[in-house]
């Protein structure tokens, strides 16, 4: 497996990304143009709405409950971490980091964590901002 660094952590899943939705585009391309030449316009209008509906009910269901619950498990696996190297609770100051930061500083080692972690506190560093500040990136390899 190839080792995960900040230029390439971004995730891919193939049957979405490479063949469903090339196809889908596609279909719609060819509906699109069928509505502006042919003399049946008003289905193949029909057609095209139907094939746009698709693509974004796809793309959002196919997201919404898998990143709802991975940035639970994020939330917690960060409760867990600080706790474990410094027996405070996280939650007592976790209102002041937003979803981004939290996300980013899960990528840093337990060694480079509490410095970046006061760091993002004081400077309010943004979340892309946290990862590249990361020296030795903890890769993440079962992300959604």
């Amino acid at each position: 497996m190839k080792i995960q660094t900040y230029y390439n952590h971004i995730r891919f899943y193939t049957p979405h990304h490479f063949v469903y939705y090339p196809i889908l585009i596609l279909f719609l391309g060819f509906s699109i143009y069928f509505a502006i030449t042919t003399p049946d316009q008003l289905i193949w209008i029909f057609i095209s709405a139907a094939f746009i509906f698709l693509f974004a009910l796809a793309f959002m269901l196919r997201q919404h409950y898998a990143l709802t619950l991975q940035n639970r498990i994020v939330r917690l696996e960060m409760r867990y971490r600080y706790f474990t190297l410094t027996g405070k609770r996280f939650e007592e100051f976790e209102h002041k980091l937003t979803d981004d930061q939290i996300f980013a500083l899960r990528f840093a080692p337990d060694s480079e964590l509490i410095p970046l972690l006061e760091d993002v506190l004081k400077n309010n560093l943004s979340g892309d901002a946290v990862k590249k500040a990361i020296v030795h990136w903890k890769a993440d390899y079962h992300r959604v």
